[in-house]
């Protein structure tokens, strides 16, 4: 495994963990916002090792899963193209009121549990071991 995969591995559980601490405290939006980072970072370490060249520099799920040639099942899928779109509007809220309103609680731990499920997921990825 290259020195910058263990990297991203580190860094995506770090951010995970944010996320957790951002759920206790009720900051909903940044829980969103730290679930699709997490992914992303994952998706990096899979990339980084599957190219064996950094990753790109985006933050678009859809195409990093493309990249990384892991083939995931569908209702996985779903999620990421959900979170995908999701993490737009908690990155740049044009209206702030209204994001924290359409991300309560309940969401939240929705976004929160899905993501732990991708995250065990891709750490199965055998580039991975």
């Amino acid at each position: 495994m290259h020195a910058e995969t263990r990297n991203w591995l580190n860094s995506s559980d770090y951010d995970i963990k944010t996320a957790e601490h951002m759920l206790q405290t009720g900051r909903y939006i940044y829980v969103v916002f730290m679930c699709h980072l997490s992914i992303e970072k994952l998706l990096k370490a899979v990339v980084q090792e599957n190219t064996a060249k950094l990753p790109p520099k985006t933050h678009d799920l859809i195409y990093l899963l493309n990249v990384s040639g892991i083939e995931m099942p569908q209702g996985l899928v779903d999620f990421i193209g959900m979170i995908n779109s999701a993490s737009v509007v908690t990155r740049y809220p044009e209206d702030l009121s209204r994001i924290i309103s359409a991300y309560p609680e309940a969401i939240a731990k929705q976004y929160f549990n899905k993501t732990l499920e991708v995250l065990e997921w891709l750490k199965q990825d055998k580039r991975l071991k």
